[in-house]
């Protein structure tokens, strides 16, 4: 399946994935079933949840990265259909930079990356980067551990319940888009953040992940 296809499943899709045991950390990328359970560690990287998420977005502490992909419109669609992309709602502040995860990237889909990170890091590979997606997505464990071990980042942080745990605590999102390359890195929001809501548990379902 194309890298295109494995995005527009993504989105498109309603089940979560089954549940199971987590799995071994491998010692490669995932290259496939991008939406199937994660490990529970990620060598190298700090692994966090929800909760200590929120406190370093709170007190500004790190940069936060997204890394769903999003299907590009359809080249085949009738004359006259309006295109909509599915609204995608983030951690406040991050960097989408869409189709990042998969397990190889095209030297396009590398060089953006790159320019993804050095946009929110001036540079500065020391500085504490969140990298997640959604829960039980290899996408994000992919792209951290392509931002240690490829680009030489070396404070590289993993977080596995992505967007669906966040939303499971009643934290913050805005909608997003993906950067587009040249443009400036997305920033927070002056002044201090919300004070730290209430745990309110959602029953929203989830999209499916598959091989691009």
């Amino acid at each position: 399946m194309s890298v295109p296809a494995a995005a527009a499943a993504l989105l498109g899709g309603a089940a979560a994935a089954a549940a199971e045991a987590a799995p071994a950390e491998p010692d490669a990328y995932r290259m496939d079933d991008f939406r199937t359970p994660t490990p529970e560690t990620l060598k190298g990287a700090r692994v966090i949840d929800a909760d200590p998420a929120y406190d370093l977005w709170a007190a500004r502490d790190a940069l936060f990265v997204d890394v769903l992909p999003r299907a590009p419109k359809p080249a085949n669609l009738p004359p006259g259909t309006i295109w909509r992309d599915k609204p995608r709602a983030n951690i406040p502040g991050s960097i989408w930079l869409a189709n990042v995860g998969y397990g190889a990237l095209s030297p396009e889909m590398d060089r953006y990356f790159r320019a993804g990170l050095q946009a929110i890091t001036g540079g500065d590979k020391s500085r504490p980067i969140v990298f997640y997606c959604l829960a039980d997505c290899w996408m994000s464990w992919n792209a951290a551990r392509r931002a240690m071990l490829d680009y030489g980042y070396s404070n590289v942080i993993w977080f596995p319940g992505g967007t669906d745990g966040w939303a499971e605590m009643n934290f913050p999102t805005e909608k997003s888009e993906p950067w587009i390359e040249g443009e400036p890195a997305p920033a927070r929001p002056a002044g201090p953040p919300p004070v730290k809501p209430a745990i309110v548990h959602s029953t929203q379902s989830t999209p499916t992940l598959s091989k691009p």
